[in-house]
């Protein structure tokens, strides 16, 4: 039984630039926008990725505006996590740093093991498909986790 949406939920991953802007992108597209849904890195030290903007629009996502930023940045900003129901961490470091800023808060951080795509391939195409894998990786955990699309896929 998929679960109810949450009001707000946090992507994260290691560079906010593959996996997080991708499942941030994906949510808000599948799930309409009752859910408050944002994503962040570790650290902010990459513009998003090129491949995953390709691979996100070929499933009508717009990624090309996203700008990536770093958990420091959001408490900077005034994104206090404290005010997200979920976190997912798409990768094992950044579910090490969820865990370590929201351990005085009730809320609950899961992970969801992606692969990480980059560097995977050497011609366009074979990085093109290593892309749609996690892209589609990510696409199945929102579909076990929140059940079908609910906006217009």
């Amino acid at each position: 039984m998929p679960a109810e949406l949450p009001q707000s939920i946090l992507f994260c991953c290691d560079h906010n630039a593959v996996r997080s802007p991708m499942a941030e992108g994906i949510m808000k597209k599948f799930y309409g926008t009752g859910t408050y849904v944002q994503s962040a890195g570790c650290y902010n030290d990459l513009e998003i990725d090129g491949f995953s903007i390709a691979v996100c629009e070929e499933i009508g996502v717009e990624l090309s505006r996203h700008r990536s930023r770093s958990f420091d940045e959001m408490a900077r900003f005034g994104d206090d996590l404290s005010s997200f129901d979920l976190i997912v961490a798409l990768s094992s470091a950044s579910q090490k740093r969820a865990l370590d800023l929201t351990k005085f808060y009730h809320l609950t951080v899961d992970y969801w093991p992606i692969m990480d795509p980059t560097g995977i391939g050497e011609t366009r195409e074979q990085k093109l498909n290593a892309y749609r894998q996690c892209r589609d990786q990510i696409i199945d955990n929102l579909q076990r986790r929140f059940g079908p699309p609910k906006a217009n896929p």
